[in-house]
């Protein structure tokens, strides 16, 4: 059975030497250097591909890319700066390892990030005050009554899978990726953008990491959850800052 991790990445960076990882150039269709991709890596715009959207589906371009294109029996997304590590340190020796891979999918065949907890927020009430409320709120029905109900659930709990990482059997992921995307599609066509930022205008990813636990949860999916790390520093400072900004003015209004 063979297992490919792929590192989404948008820019030159430090990449691990493991072959169970392969960096991904995320959005490379609007490279304004396509040569200067690094020997090893791949683009997310040859084969069948959305890299063209990248600017608003961000990291989910490269599980498109996977999705439609690896031949990997299992198939994981990572990021540039966040990796799954069993002992919960930073630094590119400690990542997951094919080994430990293995032996997590004689458990589960779906591997997930622990939960990230909000202890004064639902799931729904952090959305609405970090992004525009339209988008998340009319995903709601584009997704079917078959889901709604898993919806309620997840958007009204205090803690959620973030980031759009995780490792998943090729059945798995057909699965997902299968209802995942088609949706999203459809809500690209129903949402007017026009008004929004560079940074609200990547709604396609952050509604797609809200996704996952709907599916999951009205599947009723079983998963294992491990330890990630980010390899850069967060200002939890400056993020706390405007968290709490967003929510004294409302957020984005509702729009």
């Amino acid at each position: 059975m063979t297992a490919k991790i792929y590192v989404a990445s948008h820019k030159i960076y430090p990449m691990p030497k493991d072959p169970l990882y392969q960096p991904i150039w995320v959005g490379h269709a609007g490279s304004k250097n396509p040569l200067d991709m690094p020997a090893g890596w791949i683009g997310d715009d040859t084969g069948d591909n959305i890299s063209d959207k990248n600017s608003s589906f961000n990291e989910l371009t490269a599980l498109y890319w996977a999705w439609k294109n690896s031949d990997a029996d299992v198939i994981g997304l990572v990021h540039y700066r966040r990796y799954f590590s069993m002992n919960h340190k930073k630094g590119l020796t400690n990542i997951l390892t094919q080994a430990q891979l293995d032996t997590l999918l004689k458990q589960d065949q779906i591997i997930l990030p622990k939960q990230r907890h909000y202890y004064i927020e639902t799931n729904y009430s952090h959305y609405i005050h970090a992004h525009h409320a339209q988008p998340i709120d009319l995903v709601r029905t584009l997704i079917g009554k078959d889901f709604q109900a898993s919806y309620d659930k997840i958007m009204q709990r205090r803690s959620q899978h973030l980031f759009n990482m995780m490792i998943m059997s090729r059945q798995e992921l057909n699965e997902y990726a299968g209802w995942l995307f088609p949706i999203l599609f459809q809500l690209e066509k129903e949402i007017d953008r026009s008004d929004y930022d560079a940074y609200e205008k990547r709604v396609f990813g952050f509604v797609g990491e809200r996704l996952l636990d709907i599916f999951l949860d009205a599947k009723g999916k079983s998963f294992t959850e491990i330890p990630f790390v980010f390899e850069e520093k967060q200002n939890w400072i400056k993020k706390g800052g405007l968290f709490l900004a967003r929510k004294v003015t409302g957020g984005r209004n509702g729009k």
